[in-house]
């Protein structure tokens, strides 16, 4: 049985839940709640840069690689553990990565220099690789197909909202017991949810064609299974550059904001990581409205919901550049003005998150939806996540934080144009994952599939 024989045996097909609505909200709500987790998790370090700094004397490019480190390791592990949760089980696979990164958590708190809390950071991501396409695949596949758009812009928000929680409650724990007590304590709630991770439903693991079973069977042939997906899909590949490219520019603001506000306006480190992650709080909100936008101007057209995507992304790249690089053409803003451009500026940068996850599960076969998402992961986690709070922290040291932070908007720029390209193949792309499917289906073994839900 594939995704579509599985589709067929709903009450409105493909079009209704898989297993009804209760099943699928509270899988949405299990999983949502670990992605809140895993960037608080992620996130929580950049509060306590201003600790770290004076602790141990450490450079920006040393506190940017802290941050830069996770996304390296979710990033080279997302295909693989993908691959496996694809063919085996997404939820055991999802109880196993978030019991992993909160432990790993736990432990920075017990680190005593540099090398340590880097090594065990590195680990964190190594337990967060793979969730976001994993999970984002169980939604999709609980949820009627004419819902993912939002659902997806929803799932990914929690991102935001974790990175908020994250950046808050480290500066404040941090300020009343200290900053190692910060990570002990935002471990634990991951813990928590992957015991009750157990009680989700897993959808069956759908049968795939010979084909495809004997391009995904080793590493060697999964590799060559995704260059082949990529070169074939135009689509794919742009938005797997564009999105990072937008990322860049998020992640540098997300991690350099409370060093900036406590360098620059002299807040101390727990007051600018409350400013810090309102403005994080406005990316959240943001992320969902122009999911929303998106899915409504792809209706009739749907290359539509990517040139909206682009357009938000100039808009962003304008009004970051201008929050941080007033001063140096002549403009005078005061600290309330500074602030209410970046927070509106959030509120648009994060307009890539739930769209490009919606545009490559649409563009990817059915069997291998996580693992597809999953190279979108790794080049959000490589090329984005991962540079740009190295390159913003690598800028400081050369320059000063307010001038590598005005440089970083020129992302945004090349984020859009490269959407604009992915555009162009879009609709062409669509039409040809639906009849690859179709041929997969008539061709596609009667035996009963491996795994079965949970």
């Amino acid at each position: 049985m594939d995704l579509h024989s599985q589709a067929a045996q709903r009450p409105g097909g493909d079009d209704s839940y898989l297993f009804g609505p209760r099943q699928a909200w509270f899988a949405f709500a299990m999983t949502l709640g670990l992605m809140m987790v895993d960037y608080i998790d992620r996130q929580v370090i950049v509060s306590l840069f201003p600790h770290l700094k004076e602790a141990w004397g450490l450079s920006d490019k040393q506190l940017g690689a802290l941050v830069s480190a996770v996304s390296v390791t979710v990033a080279l592990g997302a295909v693989p553990i993908a691959l496996v949760a694809d063919r085996v089980s997404r939820v055991k696979s999802i109880v196993a990565m978030a019991t992993v990164w909160s432990l790993a958590s736990i432990s920075c708190m017990f680190t005593r220099n540099y090398g340590q809390l880097l090594a065990a950071r590195a680990v964190v991501g190594l337990g967060e690789a793979g969730y976001g396409s994993v999970g984002a695949a169980l939604i999709a596949s609980h949820f009627p197909a004419r819902m993912r758009g939002a659902l997806m812009a929803a799932f990914f928000s929690a991102a935001s909202v974790g990175s908020v929680l994250g950046v808050l409650l480290g500066g404040v724990i941090a300020a009343k017991w200290g900053w190692r007590a910060a990570f002990g304590l935002v471990g634990v709630p991951g813990l928590v949810l992957a015991i009750f991770y157990l009680a989700v439903r897993d959808y069956r693991t759908v049968a795939l064609t010979p084909r495809i079973e004997r391009a995904t069977r080793s590493t060697g042939g999964t590799a060559r299974a995704i260059v082949g997906r990529l070169m074939r899909s135009r689509t794919l590949l742009w938005v797997c550059i564009a999105a990072p490219a937008q990322l860049i520019l998020v992640s540098a603001i997300w991690a350099w904001l409370p060093s900036f506000l406590n360098r620059t306006h002299g807040l101390a480190p727990d007051q600018a990581a409350m400013r810090a992650a309102l403005v994080v709080l406005c990316g959240a909100l943001g992320s969902v409205f122009w999911g929303a936008v998106a899915d409504r101007a792809g209706r009739r057209r749907p290359a539509a919901k990517l040139h909206v995507t682009a357009m938000v992304c100039v808009a962003s790249a304008a009004v970051i550049a201008l929050a941080f690089g007033a001063p140096h053409i002549g403009i005078a803003l005061s600290a309330q003005m500074q602030f209410a451009l970046l927070a509106f500026g959030g509120f648009l940068m994060t307009c890539t998150v739930g769209v490009v996850a919606a545009v490559v599960i649409d563009v990817v076969h059915p069997g291998i939806r996580a693992t597809g998402a999953s190279v979108l992961s790794l080049f959000q986690n490589l090329l984005g996540l991962a540079a740009g709070p190295f390159i913003a922290g690598l800028l400081s040291d050369a320059w000063t934080l307010q001038h590598a932070l005005v440089a970083m908007p020129v992302f945004g720029l090349l984020a859009a144009w490269f959407f604009v390209i992915a555009s162009r193949s879009y609709e062409r792309d669509l039409l040809l994952v639906a009849q690859t499917v179709e041929a997969d289906t008539a061709a596609a073994p009667l035996a009963p599939p491996r795994g079965a839900a949970a």
